[in-house]
């Protein structure tokens, strides 16, 4: 009787063991808020078309060292500050001037800051939704970042109704790659759509004149209307010249007149 009770409890020690061995070995690299190896920050910072940059918020990483020796960043994540009513009146402008919104990060996370920077920049009527939604891609070799991929979660099309957002917060959707080789600077294709529609204030797309929108069709036309005076001008002279020719080649092909005889 003992001995069968036994080993059940012997079994379910061994359950337990186990488990917590194997809670051990593969525990999840998810981070909680209070991590300590969360606890790595940075400055991300913003410009809104030739102006200077300024503070827009931080990024917070988790820095992993390997058994070799070497650091990797994981885990990383955007804390962005709310837009001031001049960061604002800054923003539409640039939606009126269809100018770009720039972002910059540091090189290397663990160096001090105002030393290199990895600059970014998309069109400012690609981000407005109902909120600011970017797209963020960051490129890194150890600590350093070798490129950012900035840009917003879907298609730019143009042209469009340039619209304000409704909510001035930003949405970040931010992907951390491990490279070794620093990407191309991103190509935001502009597909030729109408513009959406949504929540939020209209702002209409500037106008552009009649020459900007179809001089590569005017200049080559232009070209085939010149070539076509120009023959119809050498058409007379062409013919003239030709009528002239005429008689002097009867002339010289006619025969000799006979010589008179006494």
């Amino acid at each position: 009787m003992g001995l069968s009770l036994s080993n059940p409890l012997v079994f379910f020690s061994l359950i337990l063991a186990l488990s917590a061995i194997s809670s051990l070995a593969f525990q999840s690299d998810e981070l909680l808020v209070d991590d300590d190896e969360f606890g790595l920050e940075g400055g991300l910072e913003h410009a809104f078309g030739d102006s200077d940059f300024s503070t827009a918020g931080t990024f917070t990483a988790r820095l992993k060292t390997w058994n070799h020796g070497g650091q990797t960043l994981t885990k990383l994540r955007f804390s962005r500050n709310a837009f001031s009513a001049e960061e604002k009146e800054k923003f539409s402008r640039l939606l009126q001037g269809d100018d770009f919104y720039r972002i910059r990060l540091p090189s290397n996370v663990l160096s001090p800051p105002g030393r290199d920077f990895v600059v970014s920049s998309v069109k400012a009527r690609c981000l407005p939704r109902d909120a600011l939604d970017e797209h963020i891609v960051i490129n890194t070799d150890g600590v350093n970042i070798l490129g950012v991929n900035y840009g917003a979660p879907g298609a730019c099309p143009y042209p469009r109704q340039l619209k304000l957002p409704s909510k001035w917060s930003f949405n970040s959707h931010t992907i951390l790659k491990n490279t070794e080789q620093a990407p191309r600077a991103p190509i935001f294709t502009e597909d030729i759509l109408g513009g959406e529609g949504g929540e939020g204030e209209i702002v209409p797309p500037p106008e552009r004149s009649f020459w900007a929108k179809y001089w590569m069709y005017l200049i080559p036309l232009g070209l085939i209307v010149m070539n076509a005076i120009t023959q119809a001008m050498n058409l007379p002279e062409e013919q003239a010249a030709g009528q002239a020719q005429q008689p002097t080649a009867v002339q010289r092909g006619a025969p000799p007149s006979a010589v008179r005889r006494r």
